[in-house]
């Protein structure tokens, strides 16, 4: 009997992996289940970015493989959306690494910087593919406590008077994923101080920026940040791409380059016309994003009429393609409360729980829903009353 490798035991099956072929088996006996718990976009890319791949298929040399580093003229774009958004200068030569998503960069980056025994801080609630990652490459993932009461940041003095002598990454994620929660600059800039006092990498994942936010951040906006920081950043939600599989990571050009040497010995390029798609989208104007916000805008206030129908309570000033919100005093767990409401509802939610044990007593709901398919799901609790 061939047997798995021993690291497989050290995490689960993804719960969205996991919960969704239950949501598919009772869609095959005829449910008609709404699906408000995945943040996969279901608009479209631009017409500027669709026609700019389509032309791009009959480029001399599009069907070969491509540069690890990604075309020139994509790591140009990439410095200067960044410049012009958060006027953060980044070498495209040197500082820049476009990725095939950004979820790979996490194992990337893990695998540049971590070995076996080294602790990595993550948040709680957080995305679960940091400690997923962390367990998969031997490291101890350390989880840090975020709550409402502080914002859903970090008790930075709190984690500065404990051992920080094996801790070797931190992960943070702000706009924060699941909560929607901004972090200020002096909140950034206490972060980095953090990360220099203690000799930790300090990464950033930041694909929600530009979703609903009206001041979008960078960690590297602030002074003597590439030092000690990385940033992730995705195309997926900002540009409706999340199938094409466009990231990147910038920071400084040593740390860059240590990625790099993974991603070379993993990948063999991104398709070229991908490449182009994404230089055209990086170059949209500011009526694509208004008309993106204006959408998720619409969706989101209607989802905020839901979320009273289950007198849920919830942040109006929260970021992102979610909804994030508080269960009523007295609730079963997340768990519980979503699975009655799918299968007396017909409308699936993601329960905090699956965010960390932080996560419990709220629920997540998706704005990747149209805003036909969110009044139906009103109505099937008014219906109920």
């Amino acid at each position: 009997m061939i047997k798995t490798a021993d690291r497989l035991t050290t995490i689960e099956e993804y719960y969205f992996s996991r919960k969704l072929r239950e949501v598919r088996g009772l869609m095959a006996k005829g449910r008609p289940i709404i699906n408000m718990g995945i943040g996969s976009p279901d608009l479209s890319p631009s017409d500027a970015v669709l026609q700019t791949m389509q032309s791009a298929m009959n480029d001399q040399g599009a069907h070969q493989y491509q540069s690890y580093q990604g075309l020139p003229a994509l790591r140009s774009a990439i410095a200067a959306f960044y410049q012009d958004k958060f006027g953060v200068l980044a070498d495209p030569e040197h500082e820049i690494l476009p990725l095939m998503g950004s979820k790979e960069g996490i194992m990337h980056i893990s695998m540049a910087f971590l070995n076996p025994g080294d602790e990595v801080l993550i948040p709680n609630p957080g995305y679960p593919t940091y400690q997923a990652v962390t367990k998969l490459i031997g490291a101890v993932p350390r989880s840090y406590d975020l709550i409402e009461e502080n914002n859903w940041f970090p008790d930075l003095e709190k984690l500065a008077s404990e051992d920080l002598s094996s801790v070797k990454l931190m992960w943070v994620s702000y706009p924060h994923m699941p909560t929607g929660a901004m972090a200020s600059f002096e909140k950034l800039r206490d972060l980095v101080t953090f990360a220099k006092k203690h000799s930790i990498l300090l990464v950033n994942d930041n694909p929600y920026s530009f979703v609903l936010g009206n001041h979008p951040t960078s960690i590297l906006e602030i002074e003597g940040a590439k030092e000690v920081a990385l940033e992730l950043n995705s195309l997926s939600k900002t540009f409706n791409m999340a199938g094409w599989r466009v990231g990147m990571v910038l920071g400084k050009k040593e740390h860059v380059e240590a990625v790099l040497k993974v991603k070379s010995n993993m990948d063999s390029g991104m398709f070229y016309g991908i490449q182009k798609g994404a230089i055209a989208a990086l170059q949209s104007g500011k009526a694509w994003f208004e008309e993106l916000d204006a959408v998720y805008r619409s969706r989101r206030k209607r989802m905020f009429q839901l979320v009273t129908l289950l007198q849920c309570t919830y942040d109006p000033d929260a970021v992102g393609m979610f909804v994030w919100a508080k269960l009523p005093e007295g609730s079963k767990s997340s768990e519980e409360f979503i699975d009655q409401i799918l299968h007396t509802r017909d409308i699936f939610i993601a329960p905090g729980t699956i965010f960390g044990s932080n996560g419990e007593g709220y629920i997540r709901f998706s704005l990747c829903v149209t805003a036909e398919k969110i009044e139906e799901a009103i109505a099937r609790f008014k219906d109920q009353e």
